[in-house]
């Protein structure tokens, strides 16, 4: 799986962090980002949930 996050997009709402704390964190400045070496979705059933819970959109998953 591949993840995108919008960092133009994003809000730092941290629903993705709450979602699926495995696969994002958010930074200093309180917006999303992969933990590292975790770009691959890491096998986490919950990063589909992740991008659905963003209220802006600012995350996508392909596979």
């Amino acid at each position: 799986m591949h993840i995108d996050i919008d960092k133009d997009v994003c809000i730092g709402a941290g629903q993705c962090a709450l979602a699926a704390p495995g696969v994002f964190t958010q930074d200093d400045d309180g917006f999303s980002e992969l933990l590292l070496g975790r770009g691959d979705g890491a096998g986490d059933p919950m990063v589909r949930e992740a991008a659905r819970a963003c209220p802006v959109g600012a995350i996508a998953t392909s596979d």
